[in-house]
């Protein structure tokens, strides 16, 4: 069986740290390994539009920002194939389907639609297309008989959704789906970074996020705000590691080496933690470091992003042509699962045979 990876994004914003941590990075890594047969990267405005659906523009403008940011990761064309999802329709035909296999209930105990539902107030007032959207992920995933799917943690429910689809689907009408796992990202601070203001999640809409386009300015005033120990008043008072968002990002993103580049009075990040503990290092201090940190890690995706900028239409071919290798891809599934639930009529050659001996066609 070949190796495959479906993942993506919804373009209703520029990419932060949360997503390059908690998957584009590793993204870029899977598709430089050689591992993998296929990658499909997904733009999922079609998913975007069921909470926005008053604001199409907005999904609208969001298409290239979020290309920018695949590109200027490093993520390559030649390797992974770039494409949008309503690009595809083939998805909204196989969510259709799938949508007769899963219940209202079922849904509604999905945590991470639960979640979504209580970060947006949606109350009562849930848009459909919101609500059955772990059923559109569900498509997505399995038009391109995905094996692996690299995200974060927050997406494991929607994760295990899509495998009880398949279950359902594979056990009512023969094996026609591959079964998808899911990869996490391997450092635990990575599986879900904080916002600046130390919020469980790093979201655009909370306005708490590090974008990978800020420019050099724009990082170090929000790094410099981030929250930290809120008794850590003075610099000899101990501070408190744990729930500290500038350790944090520490922990996701800093390296041996960076210790003797930007602070070689510590060996360590263990280290410098002790010293905080302890007392007597203060914030400003560790802060300024963690700006070094990520201007290292965020300089050369800022500099290939401005390269794509004086490209645009460099970037929508990109995405064209991909939109049309996904959509043969998800066609040819599309054909299986019609097959499957012998709902291909004009296809069915053994059907038309049957039919035409029962009325006594010749």
């Amino acid at each position: 069986m070949e190796k495959i990876i479906l993942t993506g994004d919804r373009p209703t914003g520029r990419l932060h740290l949360g997503h390059y941590v908690g998957s584009l990075k590793r993204r870029v890594e899977l598709q430089n390994s050689g591992e993998y047969d296929k990658i499909f990267i997904m733009i999922a405005d079609a998913q975007a539009l069921t909470d926005n659906a008053d604001n199409p523009e907005k999904v609208r403008q969001n298409i290239v920002e979020v290309a920018l940011d695949y590109l200027s990761v490093g993520l390559d064309p030649a390797k992974s194939t770039l494409f949008i999802q309503s690009m595809v329709p083939e998805l909204t035909e196989l969510t259709f389907y799938y949508a007769n296999l899963v219940t209202v209930s079922r849904l509604q105990r999905n945590p991470t639609v639960k979640s979504e539902i209580q970060m947006r107030n949606f109350e009562t007032s849930i848009p459909v297309g919101f609500f059955t959207y772990p059923i559109s992920q569900a498509a997505d995933i399995t038009a391109f008989k995905a094996t692996t799917v690299p995200v974060g943690e927050d997406q494991m429910p929607m994760l295990e959704q899509c495998q009880e689809i398949v279950h359902k689907f594979n056990s009512v009408y023969g094996e026609a789906l591959v079964e998808p796992k899911i990869l996490l990202p391997e450092n635990s601070a990575c599986l879900r970074l904080p916002g600046t203001d130390g919020k469980a999640k790093m979201s655009k809409s909370l306005g708490n996020a590090i974008y990978l386009a800020d420019d050099e300015k724009e990082l170090k005033t929000k790094v410099m705000s981030m929250y930290t120990d809120p008794n850590h008043i003075n610099v000899s008072d101990p501070g408190q590691v744990e729930g500290n968002t500038v350790f944090t990002y520490l922990d996701a993103f800093s390296k041996p080496e960076d210790f003797e580049e930007f602070l070689p009075e510590y060996k360590s990040l263990d280290e410098l933690k002790d010293h905080y503990k302890r007392g007597g290092l203060g914030d400003v201090k560790v802060k300024k470091f963690l700006i070094k940190v990520l201007e290292k890690e965020l300089a050369p995706i800022r500099e290939r992003r401005k390269q794509w900028e004086q490209n645009i239409p460099g970037v929508y071919e990109i995405l064209k042509k991909g939109s049309e290798v996904a959509e043969a891809v998800a066609a040819q599934t599309l054909a299986d699962v019609k097959a499957a639930m012998k709902i291909n009529y004009f296809d069915d050659g053994a059907l038309i045979k049957e039919q035409m001996e029962k009325y006594g066609n010749k």
